[in-house]
C-alpha cells in the first residue's frame, strides 16, 4: 500500500479509525520507503523495524477495541508514525546527537515531549540525522554524514533538523520532531519545502532532550501543513515539573473553521522588518516573500512596516550566549562521566584525547568560543554585554508586537544552498541564521511554509512571528495562506531512486 505514504495525517488518522487500514501497514508504508530512498537522502540514523512495527500491533489492538466499542476513549494520535530527531530521548532507542561521543548511548527513558506523544499513541519510526549536538545550519556536520536535500541531492537540506525536515518532504514520514536553537527547525522547513513550528520558550519541556543552549533551546514540528502539525504540537505542550523552565500555562485549542480562519485574518495586523529585507538577500527569496505577504493583504490582513533596529546585534550576541551555554553544558562528556573512555594514565589526558578524538571540528570551536566568553577577566565584556543586547532585542520585539499581531520576514537569506559551500567558511555558515536567531533570543515562537521556488526549483520558505504563546495565531495565519495556495502540496520528484 505505497499510497499510504502519499495521504495526509488527518487522512491517515480517519483511515485507521474506520479500519481502511492497519497501523502495522502504515507503519510497513513509511519503513519500505525508508528502505527504497534513506540510502540517497541519509535522513535518518536509527530505524528500529522490529520495534515500530511492535508499537504499531499495540495501535491496532486499541483501533479494533475502539471500533467494536470495547474501548471507550482513544488516544487521538494512535498508530501514526512520528520521526524524531536524534537529540531527544527515546527509550531503548540509540540517541547519538549526531556525535561520535554518544554513538553507543542508549537512553533509559524518554524525553517529555516524546512521552506525551507516545501517550497519545504515536509510532516511532526512528531518529534522524542532525548537525552535532545540534550545532550548525545544514546537517553537514553530523559525525555519520549529511544529509541531502530531497529536492536536490546535491543541496543542504538546512539544519540542524535537516534529517527531520528531509524525512517529511521526502515522505519517509508523516511527522517529524526537530529541535530549534536559533532557527534549526525554521531554516530546514523553508529549504525543504514543508511547514515548521518554533514554539514560544517554555511551551514545551526540555526535559530529555540533550541541550545545547538550555535558554534557547525549543521543540518544534515538521509536517507538510500547519494543520497537519497542530495535534502533535498540542499534545507536546504543557507544564512539565521535570522542567524549571516549562510555564504553566492552559494550551488553546485551535479553530480551523472557515468562519474563525476568516475573522483571524480580516484582523490581522502583519508587521514587515526593514530590516528583513537586506543588501545581498537572493533576489528570489526576496520576490516569493513578498507576493506572499502580498496575498495575506488580498485575504484582508492590514500590511504594517515596522523596525526591529538591534536585528543586526542577533548574530554576534546569539554567538556568544549560545557558544557559552553549550560549554557549560559539554562539560560532562568528558569519558568518565559521559561517552566513551579514550585510555591514557593522567586523568586530564583522558579528558582531552576522550573530547579531542570524539568531537567534531564546530563542536569545538563553539566549545572554544564559549569557554573564551565566560573566562576570567572576559565574561562581563562578553557574556555580560551579550545578554545585556538580548533584552535590547526582546524589547524590539514588545514593542512591535504593540503594533501589530504578527511579523512576516524570510527565513534565510538564500535557498538550500550546495553541500560543502560553505565548508571552510564559519562565519558564512553563521550568517545563514541571521534572520531566525532574533526569535530564539526573544523567545517567541515563529512558523515557516512554502510560498515558492526559486530558479533552481528549489523551496522558498517565509516565517511568522508571533508574541509569546501565540501559537494559535500563527497557526491560524499560516492555515489561511495555505488555504488559498498549493505551495505546500509540492513533492520532490524522487522515483529515479524507487
Amino acid at each position: 500500500m505505497s499510497e499510504i505514504v502519499d495521504l495526509r495525517v488527518g487522512e491517515i488518522i480517519a483511515g485507521l479509525q474506520s479500519g481502511d487500514f492497519s497501523s502495522r501497514e502504515v507503519t510497513t508504508a513509511f519503513l519500505g520507503r525508508i528502505e527504497q530512498l534513506d540510502e540517497h537522502i541519509h535522513a535518518f540514523l536509527t530505524v528500529n523495524p522490529e520495534q515500530s512495527l511492535s508499537r504499531a500491533d499495540e495501535a491496532d489492538r486499541k483501533l479494533l477495541a475502539h471500533r467494536r466499542g470495547q474501548q471507550e476513549s482513544l488516544p487521538s494520535l494512535t498508530g501514526i508514525p512520528l520521526a524524531v530527531k536524534d537529540v531527544l530521548c527515546v527509550k531503548d532507542m540509540r540517541c547519538t546527537c549526531g556525535s561520535r561521543i554518544l554513538e553507543n548511548f542508549i537512553p533509559p527513558y524518554s524525553a517529555t515531549a516524546v512521552e506525551r506523544l507516545s501517550k497519545a499513541g504515536v509510532v516511532i519510526l526512528g531518529k534522524t540525522n542532525t548537525d552535532e549536538f545540534a550545532m550548525g545550519s545544514s546537517t553537514e556536520n553530523s559525525a555519520y554524514g549529511p544529509t541531502h536535500n530531497p529536492w536536490n541531492l546535491q543541496h543542504v537540506p538546512g539544519g540542524s533538523s535537516g534529517g527531520s525536515a528531509a524525512a517529511v518532504a521526502a515522505k519517509l514520514a508523516p511527522i517529524a520532531l526537530g529541535t530549534d536553537t536559533g532557527g534549526s527547525v525554521r531554516q530546514p522547513a523553508s529549504f525543504c519545502g514543508v511547514t515548521g513550528i518554533k514554539p514560544t520558550y517554555g511551551r514545551v519541556s526540555r526535559f530529555g532532550l540533550v541541550a545545547f543552549g538550555s535558554s534557547l533551546d525549543v521543540v518544534g514540528a515538521f509536517g507538510k501543513s500547519a494543520s497537519e502539525i497542530i495535534p502533535f504540537l498540542n499534545t507536546m505542550s504543557g507544564y512539565d515539573p521535570s522542567d524549571a523552565t516549562s510555564i504553566d500555562l492552559p494550551v488553546p485549542g485551535i479553530d480551523l473553521a472557515s468562519a474563525a480562519i476568516e475573522e483571524t485574518i480580516k484582523n490581522l495586523r502583519i508587521g514587515v522588518p526593514e530590516e528583513y529585507f537586506i543588501k545581498g538577500i537572493q533576489n528570489e527569496v526576496e520576490d516569493r516573500v513578498r507576493k506572499a505577504i502580498l496575498q495575506f493583504e488580498k485575504l484582508g490582513a492590514q500590511i504594517v512596516d515596522i523596525r526591529l533596529p538591534f536585528t543586526e546585534q542577533a548574530l554576534p550576541v546569539y554567538y556568544i550566549i549560545a557558544p557559552a551555554e553549550a560549554s557549560a553544558n559539554l562539560a560532562r562528556f568528558d569519558g568518565i562521566r559521559y561517552g566513551p573512555r579514550v585510555p591514557a594514565d593522567e586523568m586530564w589526558d583522558i579528558f582531552r584525547r576522550t573530547r579531542g578524538e570524539k568531537f567534531g571540528p564546530e563542536v569545538k570551536r563553539r566549545i572554544m568560543l564559549g569557554t573564551y566568553a565566560l573566562s576570567a577577566g572576559y565574561y562581563e565584556a562578553y557574556y555580560g554585554q551579550a545578554q545585556k543586547v538580548r533584552t535590547l532585542i526582546k524589547n524590539d520585539f514588545e514593542a512591535a508586537f504593540e503594533k501589530v499581531d504578527v511579523i512576516a520576514a524570510p527565513v534565510a537569506p538564500t535557498t538550500a544552498f550546495r553541500i560543502g559551500e560553505h565548508g571552510d567558511d564559519p562565519l558564512s555558515m553563521y550568517l545563514e541564521d541571521v534572520f531566525t536567531l532574533p526569535a530564539n533570543l526573544a523567545g517567541v515562537p515563529g512558523i515557516t511554509f512554502p510560498v515558492g521556488f526559486d530558479d533552481q526549483g528549489l523551496p522558498v520558505g517565509m516565517q511568522l512571528m508571533g508574541s509569546h504563546f501565540q501559537e494559535k495565531l500563527l497557526f491560524q495565519a499560516a492555515h489561511a495562506y495555505q488555504l488559498v495556495t498549493d505551495w505546500h502540496v509540492h513533492q520532490p520528484n524522487l522515483d529515479q531512486y524507487l
